[in-house]
């Protein structure tokens, strides 16, 4: 972790501009790896020089998303996402779409709980395009009613295309049963009933309330140098736009659902589709990585107790896995199947006693020794792709959370004990203070 005195010994202002380097220790022996500028304008900037790469991953996070969003008006930052891709002030919407991929690039985004994302990946000779492009949709979307209508039906065919895909959908289920009314509850892509009443209205009130300097954070990784970067977000017209209102939306406190069982009849499918969970780690817990190294364990790969226990020894489904998510202000996990009508509920039960299991009695010392080995891999090689790195540096800015070397992470992995371990799985993994939503023709409870 890098003390505050650490940075202030590499921060400098150069008009009006902080610029941190973080990584370096405070004797400046090390070189930094991650630097940070926070603009004028309000605009975040970090990046990450990655020695050896011929590619550049950018892209830009606002800081407003479905946890932002009120119960009408559901689904309109991913509406809005999409209808930036419709055409700019500069650009037609083919323009938009051959900008990067004639060059090689791809252009993407996406919308989640707490951010909407804008991402290109690049050769490096390209970054100014990139950061052109991303910054035309972000500042100067036309937003026209014409494209609304036609851009309306393409995301009533997305929510057909989820509805449609009972390992999607139930997950939606779960969200709803563990949040209730909370906008953590709510379907990113809105309803139909939601989508259909936005109008051109809504979608420009968000933008004008979001889409500028004070509530984005920009991030690079790859063959890009910081100062670079800098001067191409300047002739790109990033650093003219104004600051805009940085007051944080508000956002309820959030109350997890207790524990309780909820089923939606489906005729028209041959499985029955199963989540159980409930509440999880928060962005910043200092118990992530123990939490992480559990998780993994339990329903990680093929290699986890539950698809040890319910694929390969009893054969009661083709896919059973953990999953989890964490926010700024909470987080969920869980494991989820999908099994035949007839075994389901042996499916479920076995899923409850592997999670009781270790939940009652933690883990043994060898098989602790072997989850920090699988830990460690899994945090060395996920982050030896670019665009994982660009993802890590956003989080430093979008969370707060410090920028760690490798070997800081490793240390931490190194640190876990059996102790940690047992108090992390008897208040996280007990399956009896978890939701349990299943999606098919016949219940299980």
């Amino acid at each position: 972790m890098i003390a505050a005195t650490v940075v202030a010994t590499v921060a400098d202002v150069v008009d009006g501009m902080v610029v941190v380097a973080i990584g370096a220790d405070a004797t400046g022996a090390s070189a930094p790896t991650l630097q940070r500028t926070d603009l004028p304008n309000g605009l975040t900037v970090l990046s990450e020089s990655i020695p050896g790469a011929r590619s550049v991953a950018f892209g830009a996070w606002v800081r407003a998303a479905t946890l932002h969003e009120r119960p009408d008006e559901m689904g309109v930052s991913h509406f809005l996402e999409h209808m930036v891709f419709k055409g700019t002030r500069s650009r037609t919407s083919q323009e938009i779409a051959l900008s990067l991929e004639t060059l090689g690039g791809s252009l993407d985004a996406y919308t989640e709980r707490e951010h909407t994302s804008y991402q290109a990946r690049v050769l490096d000779e390209h970054l100014e395009v990139a950061a052109g492009v991303i910054g035309d949709l972000i500042f100067h979307p036309l937003i026209r009613p014409e494209d609304l209508a036609l851009e309306r039906k393409v995301i009533l065919e997305e929510i057909s295309m989820v509805d449609d895909t009972p390992d999607d959908i139930i997950f939606d289920v779960h969200n709803r049963a563990m949040w209730g009314d909370h906008p953590h509850g709510f379907a990113i892509l809105g309803t139909r009933d939601t989508v259909k009443a936005l109008d051109v209205s809504h979608l420009r009130a968000l933008h004008a309330r979001a889409y500028h300097p004070g509530r984005l954070v920009v991030a690079a990784s790859g063959r890009v140098e910081h100062e670079h970067l800098l001067e191409v977000l300047q002739r790109t017209g990033w650093t003219e736009q104004p600051m805009g209102d940085r007051t944080p939306f508000p956002v309820d406190p959030v109350e997890v659902a207790g524990p309780h069982a909820e089923h939606v009849k489906r005729k028209d499918i041959g499985q029955v589709h199963v989540v159980l969970g409930g509440q999880g780690i928060r962005h910043g817990d200092p118990r992530r990585f123990t939490f992480a190294l559990i998780d993994m364990l339990l329903g990680g790969g093929m290699s986890s107790k539950l698809f040890q226990r319910v694929r390969e020894e009893l054969g009661l489904a083709y896919s059973v896995h953990s999953f989890t998510s964490s926010y700024a202000d909470a987080g969920s996990h869980g494991v989820y199947l999908a099994s035949a009508p007839e075994t389901a509920q042996q499916a479920v039960d076995a899923v409850r006693d592997v999670l009781r299991a270790v939940a009652d009695r933690g883990l043994t010392s060898e098989e602790l020794a072997a989850g920090k080995r699988q830990l460690r891999g899994q945090l060395v090689l996920s982050m030896e792709g670019i665009s994982s790195r660009m993802y890590r540096a956003a989080t430093t800015a979008l969370y707060g959370e410090p920028f760690r070397t490798i070997d800081e992470l490793m240390a931490l992995v190194d640190a876990i004990d059996e102790e940690q371990v047992r108090d992390v799985a008897r208040d996280f993994f007990d399956p009896d203070r978890h939701i349990l939503v299943s999606l098919g023709p016949k219940a299980v409870r």
